[in-house]
């Protein structure tokens, strides 16, 4: 059952929204639509921050705002779910000491649990048909053929991070990866609002898969909100916390919530 409309924004200073199917609809003519790029630079101009919260790394995503055609630049950009990155310009600089933390504890957490992980991977090799990699973010990542073959791994990935502790399996459709259980988007979102001294009453957050799921969570934001084609996991969640449900998908869904 959908809101019948948005609350007011009111109070709210910091928006965070996911980019893939969240505000970015690929294969679509307009992927990020231009009224949405014209509110949100409304609200920026009115002294309202915007982040762009992704599990994409920070290049991947300003090649896809590039190809999309966006007008409008986000304030902070989360990336690869954890590390975070301040607009200076036309640039986009770390923020410290947050990413150089988050380094270093990704590299104890990975060290510590290489043993474990050299077993889980030739386990999950073994069985699936799946496609396994490690990459700068991951000493193991996956993609799947299928949901239902990412639903099995995924199972055994959390498996493995209760009894390793410490560390977290983070899905986004058929992909998953490993990361530290202290860095998520809720984490990082949490962090943006530490330097500018915002409560989670004044932030709002979109999202509609389930690594958005750390941030659609009132202790991060006291305003949350998923498009019409968040999956049904999403939806539930925001819905049990009295959140919006758009009608509209990706970009027009997150606009009915920046109307009011």
């Amino acid at each position: 059952m959908h809101d019948l409309k948005p609350e007011p924004l009111g109070r709210i200073r910091l928006i965070s929204t996911d980019f893939d199917g969240t505000i970015h609809d690929e294969g679509v003519a307009e992927a990020v639509p231009s009224a949405l790029q014209r509110r949100l630079a409304e609200l920026q101009q009115g002294g309202v921050l915007w982040a762009i919260n992704t599990g994409r790394d920070l290049n991947s995503l300003l090649d896809a705002m590039t190809q999309a055609e966006m007008f409008v630049r986000p304030d902070y950009v989360v990336a690869v779910e954890r590390e975070i990155y301040r607009r200076d310009g036309e640039r986009f600089v770390p923020v410290e000491p947050w990413n150089e933390r988050c380094r270093e504890d990704h590299a104890t957490l990975y060290m510590r649990t290489a043993p474990g992980l050299k077993v889980l991977h030739k386990v999950l090799r073994g069985r699936f048909d799946a496609h396994f990699y490690q990459d700068a973010w991951s000493p193991l990542a996956v993609v799947a053929r299928s949901n239902l073959q990412m639903d099995e791994i995924q199972r055994m990935l959390e498996d493995f991070c209760r009894v390793e502790g410490g560390i977290a399996a983070v899905r986004n459709d058929i992909y998953t990866r490993l990361s530290h259980h202290g860095y998520s988007k809720g984490t990082a979102l949490r962090e943006i609002a530490r330097l500018h001294d915002l409560k989670p009453a004044e932030i709002l957050a979109a999202g509609d898969h389930y690594n958005d799921l750390p941030m659609l969570d009132r202790q991060h934001a006291g305003r949350l909100v998923s498009p019409s084609n968040a999956i049904a996991e999403v939806k539930a969640h925001v819905q049990r916390q009295g959140g919006f449900l758009a009608k509209g998908r990706s970009g027009w869904g997150v606009l009915e919530a920046l109307s009011g």
